[in-house]
């Protein structure tokens, strides 16, 4: 019975010539990817042990659309669609409705625009738009976003210590949008990865097994989750007012160096790989996490006014949740070294 997607078969080798071997391709298979005889196929052995088989004279990807109707969209949940067709992989979307975009449809078609990556504007009417990916999911390399992404999440956590112990407020002044570019920059990794799922053409282009791609994902879940964090910091120094004054040599903000060296050595193990420098690095983050946490509970026994052990407290459980992702992201680290010392055995 001939096999479909999804299904398995087992297929004897044959001996030709005395020195080749060859086996049959199931029918279905054939036809799906209009083969003939003689037509090339391109054959891969990958790291696992694996083979894998792919017409040489493979056309282009079709180009994926999807098709959003407004008027079966409930309101406020268009940048929701929109944003799930993004990481889906869609390569286009057609928006329309049977009446003119209102000024909120706009609204949530430009915050979609600014929280995604690689997607302009095509076509434009008054009840139709086009939006058209610019950007191959094959291009970016995943370690160049995570890079950004910690570059913009260690200079946003920078500049809000420097407020906290008294420079201009003018620093952090864009702390929103940093962190939009830190939440773009994950849902694009999210959708490279997406796309490495189903192409191992993407696969290849990236130079990641799946398996490292997925992992990827987490890593960059991890940054993200430690800019909500940042973000929550720069906020609580801007809108605070008065702002308790937070020595930088004492609880919570002195632990901030300890997080920032050891964040630096995980990043660069995510190309060496040194199973003793991340656990070294996880290390100091958990004695940061517990130092913060008893600095924490003994915050209440004092005298001091409720508004400003409030604020200590607060700062204190940011530092203290960023230390937390960042032991999560060694984690995910150690898990990737653990894979890749599987594969060369």
């Amino acid at each position: 019975m001939p096999i479909g997607p999804g299904e398995q078969d087992v297929r004897r080798l044959q001996l030709t010539g005395g020195s080749t071997y060859t086996m049959s391709l199931p029918k279905p298979w054939i036809i799906s990817n209009n083969l003939s005889a003689r037509d090339g196929i391109r054959v891969e052995w990958r790291a696992s042990g694996e083979l894998s088989l792919t017409p040489l004279d493979e056309a282009s990807e079709d180009k994926t659309i999807v098709k959003l109707n407004l008027n079966d969209i409930p309101e406020g949940a268009l940048y929701d669609h929109l944003m799930g067709a993004y990481l889906s992989g869609s390569q286009e979307v057609s928006i329309f409705s049977e009446n003119s975009f209102s000024r909120e449809d706009r609204s949530e078609i430009r915050r979609f625009l600014r929280s995604t990556r690689g997607f302009e504007i095509g076509e434009e009417s008054e009840s139709s738009m086009n939006l058209i990916s610019l950007l191959n999911a094959g291009e970016l390399p995943l370690h160049a976003s995570l890079n950004r992404m910690y570059l913009l999440l260690t200079s946003l956590v920078r500049d809000t210590f420097e407020v906290l112990t008294g420079s201009n407020e003018e620093l952090i002044s864009d702390f929103e949008e940093r962190e939009r570019e830190v939440d773009g920059l994950h849902y694009l990794i999210e959708r490279q990865v997406g796309a490495m799922l189903d192409s191992q053409q993407v696969s290849r282009s990236l130079g990641l097994s799946r398996k490292e791609g997925v992992e990827h994902t987490n890593l960059a879940r991890s940054l993200e989750r430690m800019m909500d964090h940042a973000h929550e910091m720069a906020r609580l120094a801007l809108e605070t007012n008065p702002r308790p004054s937070l020595r930088p040599d004492e609880y919570p903000l002195s632990l901030l160096s300890v997080w920032m060296d050891a964040l630096k050595t995980l990043m660069i193990n995510l190309r060496t790989h040194d199973a003793y420098q991340i656990e070294t690095a996880r290390n100091s983050l958990k004695a940061a996490q517990l130092a913060l946490k008893e600095h924490e509970e003994g915050l209440w026994s004092g005298r001091r006014k409720a508004s400003s052990l409030l604020f200590e407290d607060r700062i204190s459980e940011s530092i203290r949740r960023i230390c937390a992702y960042s032991r999560d992201f060694g984690e995910i680290l150690l898990n990737m070294i653990a894979y890749d010392s599987m594969q060369r055995q």
